[in-house]
């Protein structure tokens, strides 16, 4: 038998339904709502503009794993994240214990590394075109100056999705190394000094015992921003190479866009959203139990 609540505790569950009540209904407006209208579009034939639609099932599904173009922009995006997620997070790691041993200058460091998460997307991208210019571009000139020949290095298909994997990297280096410093700020100073009794007073040994264990949480953390940012590449293909040259650098958001809003397929975009999104987490979910899996080893 059930002992009845106090009217104490009554009143504390209504004032916390009440400060809640802001976030549920901002969740079921900006999350639920819209996610239930995109599985509902992915399974009908609507086209932007158009007054009817009919449903399909699963027909968009379909036409999708057939498409030969949305398996090239799958194969595009894996290369484009096992280039940038390791690129990324083991400098942004290393620049971090860099940082972290320096007692000066800390907070210049971190700006000037967190600086390209602040600017806008598009600018920076249109600064990157001028950088990467097969003529007048600092790169190419830096390149002739070395005796190397210029490279086209957003027309050429063999080399464009490279370059803006590097160009990726260069984004999220600096997201990453501020993510790592907090978590070194973290990591109280008696387990350095009992690690130094021990013999390990700096240098990998002293990473192995202490900074690695103590920072796996937030490496945790970081791989799936990372990845999460990386499979969610689209400003920097959109400005540009415009998903060029010959597909070369067309990423799964970006056939996602033009899909529909190029091409008005909202049905066949809602089905790609669907997908990218149940990818994502399951990939979240499948990081999270691997790492917590290898804490209890």
């Amino acid at each position: 038998m059930t002992t009845p609540a106090s009217p104490r505790l009554k009143a504390q569950r209504r004032a916390g339904l009440l400060l809640t009540a802001p976030a549920i209904v901002a969740l079921v407006l900006l999350v639920l709502l819209p996610s239930s209208a995109v599985i509902i579009l992915s399974l009908t034939d609507y086209q932007l503009g158009n007054t009817q639609a009919a449903f399909v099932g699963f027909a968009n599904y379909r036409t999708i794993a057939a498409d030969p173009d949305f398996r090239h922009s799958v194969r595009n995006t894996l290369v484009f994240v096992g280039l940038v997620v390791p690129g990324s997070i083991i400098p942004g790691l290393l620049f971090a214990l860099l940082i972290e041993g320096r007692t000066r200058f800390k907070s210049v460091y971190r700006t000037a590394f967190f600086l390209p998460v602040t600017a806008t997307l598009v600018a920076m991208s249109t600064a990157w075109e001028v950088l990467l210019h097969p003529t007048f571009g600092l790169v190419n000139t830096l390149l002739f100056a070395a005796g190397a020949d210029k490279l086209r290095f957003l027309s050429n298909p063999g080399i464009a999705l490279y370059a803006i994997a590097g160009i990726g990297i260069w984004k999220q280096i600096g997201f990453n190394v501020v993510l790592f410093l907090a978590g070194l700020s973290t990591i109280p100073r008696e387990l350095y000094e009992a690690a130094s009794l021990d013999g390990a007073e700096g240098g990998w040994r002293r990473y192995l015992l202490v900074t690695g264990p103590a920072l796996a949480p937030v490496m945790l953390f970081v791989t799936i921003i990372t990845t999460i940012r990386a499979f969610s590449e689209f400003d920097t293909v959109a400005v540009l190479t415009d998903g060029g040259p010959v597909h070369s650098t067309s990423v799964v958001l970006f056939v996602l866009y033009e899909e529909a809003f190029r091409y008005l397929k909202i049905g066949t975009g809602s089905a790609i959203a669907v997908m990218f999104l149940m990818f994502i987490a399951l990939l979240s979910l499948v990081q999270t139990r691997l790492a917590g899996r290898a804490r209890h080893v």
